[in-house]
């Protein structure tokens, strides 16, 4: 045998052992992934989580025989990340199970498990044991536990930090994002949207029930105000409303689309940055904003613009547009963020987003992902440090809200305790003259 064909034979048999490892791994995680579908769907939450504790928890507590370690026998062949994938996915099955059944207490009390670990401290303990301790500590002190942490604390009632609050959109951002697994993205959707209904409801009770002359201390307080802006969310409302009429911001926005809809990409770009503008009265954050977007806009993707605009280049500019005004790399804020805030205006800011959004409905996720960067950015900071960002995302929550496409909000005048029509122009220094009524859409079926 020559040395060639002998390195080659040796080659192949690692390689056929590394496939061997690989098989065996998948087929250890598969088994356990089917075994816990099973379960969860089948047998009491309680007995679930014990015989999640003891596969993964209990075991780490036993003597120093490596059969102790159960499933870390195969895990511990491939490394931390592996293991943090299937200890994941384990998770966000039981996760997405109880979520649709309900049964919140026990996502609450998974995620508690890993909290206070304290295993048994034995000298002799090998070295693959005190290897899967470290990685479970790891994990518990890891992102990847803070989003689990976002399915246990779910609600703004819950005591914790002033992230919690803001939970749809982060786990809007854990929805859309392809390293997770398919029970995670699916959980995570499905909570963002509760959580993003809720807030709608209780907004809409909030108003209704605030706006009573009769002093009826069981309805008004039945349901709390889901903003932290308290009196002035009302108000809020009313100056995000008034906007009615030819000038309503969805008016405004299908009459943009209409009148560039042959426009190339170079007079798109133009055309944008003055639909933006359009109607914003604070000069300072106008100046700021056409002098910075342009500049960005007009330099980006130069070799388009001789081509009509067209369904990908609306939303890719959209985005575009959104990152400059938002966060350009998905970890910090832009310079343009910072400096529109610091002038003391966030409610044109938000506006300006929402009119982006008005004529790119697909951008909406990728707004709501910006608005999680920003808040993950944000997060190490006390609440008292960053009211001012604080009080954007809650303009940006009442806002959205009012847009959302199955509410509608109107003004309507009061009149000796007469209700007049709905006003399309009305005088913003009379607000409280008026009014928020809510309504469900009409939804048109064909």
């Amino acid at each position: 045998m020559t040395a060639n064909s002998l390195l080659n034979s040796q080659g192949d048999r690692h390689l056929l052992k590394s496939k061997d490892k690989r098989l065996k791994l998948q087929y250890t995680q598969e088994r356990m992934y089917s075994f816990l579908l099973k379960i969860v769907k089948n047998w009491q939450p309680d007995d679930v989580l014990r015989v999640f504790k003891r596969s993964f928890i209990d075991c780490l507590n036993a003597d120093t025989s490596k059969y102790s370690l159960g499933i870390y026998i195969v895990l511990l062949e491939h490394g931390e990340d592996e293991f943090r994938h299937t200890i994941k996915r384990c998770c966000y099955i039981l996760i997405n199970n109880w979520e649709s059944t309900r049964r919140h207490k026990y996502i609450q009390e998974l995620v508690e498990l890993f909290t206070n670990l304290k295993f048994s401290l034995n000298p002799n303990a090998s070295g693959k044991l005190k290897q899967a301790r470290t990685w479970i500590d790891n994990f518990v002190k890891s992102e990847d536990y803070q989003e689990l942490q976002l399915f246990a604390y779910r609600n703004e009632d819950v005591k914790g930090h002033w992230t919690n609050r803001y939970s749809s959109y982060l786990l809007l951002a854990q929805s859309l994002n392809d390293n997770n697994s398919k029970e995670q993205k699916e959980a995570a959707r499905k909570l963002s949207r509760n959580l993003k209904d809720k807030f709608k409801f209780e907004l809409a009770m909030y108003i209704a029930r605030s706006q009573l002359q009769v002093n009826n201390s069981v309805n008004v307080h039945r349901y709390r105000n889901p903003s932290s802006l308290g009196d002035n969310a009302i108000r809020l409302i009313k100056a995000i409303v008034v906007k009615k009429g030819n000038f309503s911001y969805d008016n405004i926005a299908n009459i943009f689309l209409k009148q560039t809809r042959n426009d190339i990409f170079h007079d798109f770009k133009q055309s944008l940055l003055k639909y933006l503008i359009f109607s914003v009265q604070q000069q300072e954050f106008t100046d700021t904003l056409q002098k910075q977007l342009a500049e960005k806009l007009n330099s980006w993707k130069v070799e388009y613009d001789d081509s009509p605009v067209n369904k990908d280049l609306l939303l890719r500019i959209c985005n575009r547009t959104i990152d400059l005004l938002t966060t350009e790399n998905g970890r910090e804020p832009s310079s343009l963020f910072v400096m529109l805030l610091s002038q003391g205006h966030p409610l044109t800011l938000v506006i300006v987003l929402l009119k982006i959004v008005l004529i790119s409905t697909h951008s909406r996720s990728h707004l709501e992902m910006r608005i999680a960067n920003l808040i993950r950015y944000y997060d190490k900071y006390l609440e008292s440090e960053c009211m001012w960002f604080i009080h954007f995302i809650e303009i940006f929550n009442i806002t959205f809200a009012i847009y959302a496409e199955n509410i509608e909000y109107n003004l309507i005048k009061m009149k000796e305790d007469e209700i007049e029509s709905p006003m399309n122009y009305v005088d913003k220094s009379c607000l409280d003259d008026y009014r928020v009524f809510s309504q469900l859409k009409t939804i048109r079926e064909g």
